[in-house]
């Protein structure tokens, strides 16, 4: 097993590969040295690796962005452009592998925990597994990449009531609208079965596929988009956002 961003991220090698968040503290909040260590991660991803499952420990997929960093990493637009840009940067070292990347989601996948899943080619959730789509509390934007992706997977009216609403979804309804592929009692099982059943037809083929499929539907976000929402991260609502939210109170936007 190989860690990184000191234990919370872990990669287990193979024919079928396994990376796990492990940040139980914290529902497996991606912290900024967690996204930036998924490139390195990618890197190191076998070329004879026929497939990789990412999961998380301790019950949770993924509550998000590590919150906790906002008041110093989006301390203005500048920082916000610098810590977006290693988001972006984390989720297209994911996304842009050429093997077949399998999510398998229990309990909460929350803003990045969701992007995570965008960025992976399959998902497979548990039946009491949850999505949300939450920075409308916070008075930020989902950035256009990660709309992107998210436009691949559900109509641009669901789209719209996810960021709008930031209410939960349960993994049948995310079914329904096509936000992830299937439920399993235990994703894990089926996420190994399928890769399984993947790792047995022609590699060559599977990746021309995905490679075709990734470069046909990729959006190139333009600059006074990705400024626009940098600036947000310094605005009036995200301090009242961030502010309810470590108060555990109803923002007063």
């Amino acid at each position: 097993m190989e860690k990184f961003a000191e234990g919370r991220l872990r990669l287990e090698p193979g024919r079928i590969a396994r990376l796990t968040i492990h940040a139980p503290a914290s529902r497996n909040a991606m912290a900024s040295a967690m996204w930036a260590a998924l490139p390195g991660i990618a890197a190191v991803v076998a070329d004879d690796t026929r497939a990789l499952i990412l999961s998380g420990d301790g019950g949770a997929f993924s509550a998000g962005a590590d919150i906790s960093e906002f008041a110093a990493i989006y301390a203005s637009p500048d920082t916000a452009l610098t810590a977006n840009a290693a988001i972006r940067t984390g989720l297209a070292a994911l996304r842009d592998l050429p093997c077949p990347t399998i999510a398998a989601v229990h309990g909460p996948c929350i803003g990045g925990g969701v992007a995570l899943t965008l960025a992976c080619d399959h998902v497979i959730a548990a039946p009491e597994a949850f999505f949300a789509v939450p920075p409308a509390r916070l008075g930020i934007a989902y950035s256009p990449e990660d709309t992107a992706m998210l436009l691949e997977r559900v109509r641009p009216s669901r789209a719209k009531e996810l960021l709008m609403s930031a209410r939960r979804l349960s993994a049948a309804e995310a079914l329904d609208w096509g936000l992830i592929d299937s439920i399993a009692e235990d994703p894990l099982v089926a996420a190994t079965a399928y890769a399984e059943t993947l790792a047995d037809l022609s590699q060559a083929s599977i990746r021309q596929g995905k490679r075709t499929v990734n470069r046909l539907t990729d959006v190139a976000a333009q600059g006074d988009l990705a400024r626009g929402l940098a600036a947000l991260f310094s605005s009036a609502d995200f301090i009242e956002g961030r502010s309810a939210f470590l108060e555990r109170r109803k923002p007063r936007f």
